[in-house]
């Protein structure tokens, strides 16, 4: 009996119908009919479950009495109470059952109504998360149709700047071309203008030439005709030379002016394109300006030979034919100056590239050759042949590496070492008249510079490549003999 008393108190089921009742008084007005009913009847189960329980307690209590212990109380309290027709229904489960039930019940629907509470706490605050993501999303809807106008705005205004630009890049090109086809008239009309003074200058020569010969030939004219009582004098067996100067040696001060500032338009224009164009294919600054002062001398060399070989050519020719007044020097060399056109240039410049080419100090990339410098070497060969025809001719001061630098001859690189007395390598020669120097040269004065021009010197002379082998065919000058006698 003690344990079912026990059981019955841990149960505390007067107090869960105790919570029942006030719960249902709470919402009598709110919920339904039939949720009343419902709640009532559930009361009801409680309550006959909880009264099983004490009729359960009330017979094991009677038993441990004994047969006639609590008898009176019996028929006192519980038979009167009987009488008014209370009848119980018999539960069809234990005891301990129905209180485990009556436990898991109350427990169940405590459950409930803590997660009914959560739960509409949790969609109290899902909707007012989402009432305000409702808000942010219609913010940012209306930020990106902004967006969109403001992109669509920044598309057409992108699309006609662009159009713009393009219209001003277009008319600027075409600009570009008509002022490089200006500039190119222009430079026709000034090469056609340095032409005619050229021309002119040298029919002035002719016509001061030709107006001493005449006067020359007036007087020889007269002494001629006139009378003379001294018996004529033999013709003597040795030329005189004429005082009537020819055109080589009126033109020879203008000559040499314009060959002197060719030369230096050599060096300041034409090296430093030919320098350009080289420094694609060799990085060496150093061998780049070798290569371009080696071609220099060469070009020199070889315009000195070609004169040489044409002169003896002219002079050959004119020997049978002439008769003076002038000696036959200045006739050869009237007529080469008259007819620089002759000199077969080509055959220099191959010269020049074939000595290029076994020369031990310079080296070129394999798959390019020398003649990548051709127009230069041509330009030089015309000025040194040109040099040739002056009185005194012109020429290159002698070089030689290591030598010792003298400020006469040459004015240091930026690079230089200034305190060096050695020159390292030349960049540009010196043009010298005679023993004087006209144009200075321009060197490399390091120290060791000896040291390394013989290192260089004793470096194996390497050989051609396939694509230096020269295919040019050396045109041959015509021979002054084929020459109409009008041009002589």
């Amino acid at each position: 009996m003690a344990d079912s008393l026990r059981r019955l108190v841990n149960t505390s089921s007067f107090s869960v119908l105790q919570d029942k009742l006030e719960s249902w008084y709470k919402d009598y007005h709110v919920i339904s009919c039939d949720q009343n009913l419902n709640r009532c009847c559930e009361l009801v189960e409680l309550t006959s479950k909880i009264q099983g329980q004490l009729f359960t307690i009330l017979n094991l209590t009677a038993r441990e009495g004994g047969h006639y212990a609590g008898v009176d109380v019996l028929k006192s309290r519980l038979l009167p109470w009987l009488g008014t027709c209370f009848s119980m229904a018999t539960s069809s489960v234990t005891n301990d059952t129905s209180l485990n039930l009556i436990q898991e019940s109350v427990e169940k629907e405590r459950k409930i109504r803590e997660l009914s509470a959560s739960h509409e706490n949790d969609m109290q605050k899902m909707e007012t998360q989402l009432c305000s993501t409702h808000l942010q999303l219609d913010s940012v809807k209306q930020d990106l149709v902004d967006a969109h106008l403001q992109l669509d705005n920044t598309k057409n205004m992108s699309a006609t700047t662009l159009l713009a630009t393009e219209d001003e890049i277009l008319q600027l090109k075409a600009e570009l071309r008509a002022a490089r086809d200006q500039v190119e008239t222009y430079k026709r009309k000034l090469d056609v203008l340095d032409d005619y003074e050229r021309q002119v200058h040298l029919l002035r020569d002719e016509v001061s030439f030709l107006t001493a010969e005449k006067s020359m030939l007036q007087e020889r004219l007269v002494r001629s005709c006139s009378p003379s009582p001294l018996p004529r004098q033999s013709r003597p067996s040795s030329p005189l030379k004429s005082e009537s100067p020819t055109r080589a040696q009126l033109t020879n001060s203008s000559r040499h002016a314009r060959l002197v500032s060719r030369f230096s338009d050599l060096y300041a224009v034409e090296r430093l394109e030919a320098q350009s164009l080289l420094r694609r294919y060799i990085d060496d600054l150093e061998m780049v300006q070798r290569i371009i002062f080696i071609a220099t001398v060469e070009a020199f060399q070889a315009a000195k030979l070609a004169y040489r070989q044409f002169k003896l050519r002219v002079r050959k020719t004119l020997s049978p034919s002439h008769l003076g007044p002038e000696t036959l020097e200045d006739s050869v060399v009237d007529y080469i100056v008259r007819n620089l056109d002759l000199y077969d240039v080509q055959a220099s410049v191959n010269d020049v590239i074939n000595a290029m080419n076994v020369n031990p100090r310079i080296s070129f990339p394999p798959e390019v050759d020398f003649a990548l410098i051709s127009s230069f070497i041509r330009e030089t060969c015309r000025v040194a042949f040109a040099m040739q025809t002056l009185d005194p001719p012109l020429d290159l001061a002698f070089t030689s590496g290591g030598e010792l630098y003298s400020d006469n001859k040459y004015r240091r690189s930026y690079d230089s070492e200034f305190t060096a007395p050695l020159v390292a390598y030349h960049v540009w020669p010196a043009l010298v008249e005679g023993d004087g120097v006209i144009v200075k040269g321009e060197a490399v004065t390091r120290r060791g510079a000896l040291w390394r021009s013989r290192s260089r010197s004793c470096s194996p002379i390497r050989s051609g490549s396939p694509t230096r082998t020269l295919g040019f065919s050396r045109s041959r000058s015509p021979s002054p003999g084929r020459l109409s006698a009008s041009r002589l």
